[in-house]
């Protein structure tokens, strides 16, 4: 696989034909090569024809980081329920997953064939993203995440994304983002019909190998390799 990095993004491209996108987006404070290294232990095929796309977070200033710009999907003014929602931010960082699909599409890879990804604030956005984007895409896997501007989102969900495979996974001893916010998420997006794979692991806020394990696998369903 070549390396390849833009001002916005690290993507990993496979050699040969791309045939699907994975697109993961980082958490609070990170950036686009956090999960770099992660592709190569998902044991999927060479020649699968995945690509992968890490997009950089825009840098911002952060509420609960005392005002210190970083890179963030959106600002967090605290760590309950309310302070998370940054309406703005989150609504904002949605647009710029729809212009990723969108720059997917035009090099040949179609929407069911594409895959949103995210960890913790990356996740939170995958989520919001995915269940109101308006074509039907292949995944959406959230880790170590919530479900942000949930009380909006029966009204504004998409249809086309009613029945997309939802893999979610979150760490038992995660002090960051409780597991008991990851399980609320999960029984509100269950509550409105939506089939969600869930695990617990027994980590704290990170990914463990057993969980790459399964990531590799899924990948492998929901895109059919």
């Amino acid at each position: 696989m070549k390396l390849v990095e833009t001002e916005h993004a690290v993507i990993v491209q496979p050699p040969g034909e791309v045939r699907a996108s994975v697109i993961w987006l980082h958490g609070l404070g990170a950036d686009g090569h956090d999960f770099v290294p992660i592709v190569g232990e998902l044991g999927l095929a060479a020649d699968a024809g995945v690509r992968f796309i890490f997009p950089h977070a825009p840098v911002r200033p952060v509420t609960l980081n005392g005002g210190v710009p970083m890179r963030a999907w959106f600002d967090i003014k605290s760590l309950d329920r309310k302070g998370l929602a940054d309406a703005e931010g989150i609504r904002a960082s949605e647009v710029r997953v729809r212009e990723l699909i969108a720059t997917e599409r035009q090099g040949g890879v179609p929407a069911a064939r594409i895959v949103i990804a995210g960890f913790s604030q990356g996740g939170a956005i995958a989520l919001h993203s995915v269940l109101r984007h308006p074509e039907r895409l292949a995944g959406l896997m959230a880790l170590s995440t919530y479900l942000p501007l949930a009380d909006a989102l029966a009204e504004e969900a998409n249809t086309a994304n009613e029945d997309v495979p939802i893999l979610m996974c979150h760490g038992e001893f995660d002090a960051i983002l409780p597991l008991e916010l990851g399980q609320w998420s999960r029984d509100r997006l269950i509550d409105l019909g939506h089939d969600v794979e869930w695990h617990a692991y027994p980590m704290a806020h990170e990914v463990s190998r057993e969980q790459i394990h399964r990531i590799g696998q899924w990948l492998g369903e929901v895109l059919g390799l």
